[in-house]
């Protein structure tokens, strides 16, 4: 009996379907959105342990002062919050941020009011809190964009869980611009005043409070008229924050 051969089928290539554009995208953009989650938590509670050796402002300011033609320089010496004396944390609490240790980052009334006053047109101080400057300085690049307001309350968020309100004071006055490259409460009382930050004054620690605003364009001694009123009106306003505990 004859064998019929069946003759074999060729084997074609299983085709897989082209992975589509968006589906790349949308892979790149969760990885990137994860390590970018990773990251920041990470150094958020690493900064919560280890002083903060310099802002990105600080490098700012350097490049800015090298493309001048400036000498490039800054002080900055770290202080735990211990060695800097109450008066300076009372001062910029009354300048600054005054429901700083109630709110849990953001100050919605103060924030209400800047947007207020923004829509009419007039000069303000702005309703970013201690915590929102401090995320901002730490962590974040000067400017007003959507993005980077969005990442400052991301952060924000971060440290008043991670850190609390004494970390984020410690870190805000030995963070901060208050003067032409000097940074933080040691280097601002040495340079205003010739003395350690832990025996400012209530005046002192004012004068130092008034400047922030712009502390490379005023002074904390031998002042003008205008911070002068403010460096009195911060004193009356440190009168009634009281003993900080921030343990409430």
């Amino acid at each position: 009996m004859a064998t019929k051969i069946t003759p074999k089928k060729s084997r074609q290539p299983v085709k897989k379907e082209p992975t589509s554009f968006m589906s790349k995208l949308t892979r790149f953009l969760f990885k990137v959105l994860l390590w970018f989650f990773g990251l920041s938590l990470f150094f958020v509670v690493f900064f919560k342990f280890v002083p903060v050796p310099f802002t990105p402002l600080m490098v700012i300011r350097a490049i800015e002062n090298k493309a001048a033609g400036k000498e490039v320089f800054f002080s900055h010496d770290w202080e735990p919050i211990e060695n800097i004396s109450e008066n300076l944390q009372k001062a910029v609490i009354a300048s600054e941020d005054g429901t700083f240790l109630k709110h849990n980052g953001f100050d919605f009334v103060a924030m209400q009011k800047a947007y207020k006053s923004n829509e009419r047109g007039r000069r303000i101080k702005g309703g970013s809190t201690i915590s929102q400057q401090t995320a901002k300085n730490v962590f974040l690049w000067q400017g007003r964009s959507y993005l980077r307001k969005g990442l400052e309350a991301y952060f924000t968020v971060l440290i008043e869980v991670i850190w609390g309100k004494e970390r984020i004071m410690e870190v805000y006055l030995n963070s901060i611009e208050m003067g032409n490259g000097v940074y933080g409460a040691q280097a601002a009382a040495e340079h205003w005043y010739r003395k350690d930050a832990s025996s400012l004054t209530p005046m002192q620690a004012a004068g130092i409070a008034a400047i922030l605003p712009n502390p490379r364009k005023y002074s904390a001694t031998s002042s003008s008229s205008y911070i002068n009123r403010r460096k009195a009106k911060i004193v009356r306003v440190m009168r009634t924050v009281g003993k900080i505990d921030y343990l409430k």
